[in-house]
């Protein structure tokens, strides 16, 4: 530990104190420097990849680093994010941030000293009922799906704008739609 109080950030390279220090491949972070370097999706232990000495959500470092071609999810029967730029598409605009609804605006506030602040209640989070998912952290009584109000777990949810679904809801509400989509293995099945 070098003088003068803790380790150097990976990211803003300022001291990272033990109260604040979240640890990958041997080196220091303050929470909030944990994010994505593409998205700037929070992070966590889970959903970490990490590449030299950048970390990167394991969305967009499959993105970046992934494998490419025919057979590795770029074809037609894939699901994307792709908006189409390179092609001359115009992207949609994303929805306007929504703002918590806690009355309280500082940023302080916002913040707790320190804690998260959940974002489907708008209230303090602290580390005995924290969830952590799609980037965000959560009480465990609000970790459910938007649409149905499944209870989630980290590995059964999908996230969109800030808000996670059940992987059925996900798939019903934003998945592909239209004739082939939908049918399972069935799909192809054709009698006479």
């Amino acid at each position: 530990m070098p003088f003068g109080g803790g380790n150097k950030c990976g990211c803003c390279q300022k001291t990272v104190y033990f109260a604040e220090e979240v640890q990958c491949e041997g080196k220091s972070w303050h929470k909030s420097c944990f994010l994505c370097m593409v998205c700037k999706k929070n992070l966590d232990s889970t959903t970490v990849a990490v590449h030299v000495d950048e970390i990167y959500c394991k969305s967009c470092y499959g993105k970046k680093y992934g494998p490419k071609g025919y057979g590795f999810g770029g074809g037609a029967g894939t699901l994307s994010m792709d908006t189409g730029e390179g092609l001359g598409i115009k992207p949609e605009v994303q929805a306007p941030h929504r703002p918590s609804n806690n009355p309280n605006a500082s940023k302080f506030a916002q913040k707790a000293g320190g804690s998260d602040v959940c974002p489907r209640c708008g209230k303090t989070v602290y580390a005995a009922e924290k969830v952590v998912g799609g980037g965000n952290s959560w009480h465990k009584g609000c970790f459910r799906c938007a649409k149905c109000g499944k209870g989630l777990e980290s590995t059964t949810l999908a996230d969109r704008d800030g808000e996670i679904f059940c992987k059925g809801c996900y798939a019903k509400n934003f998945g592909p739609k239209g004739f082939g989509f939908g049918q399972g293995a069935g799909a192809l099945a054709h009698s006479q």
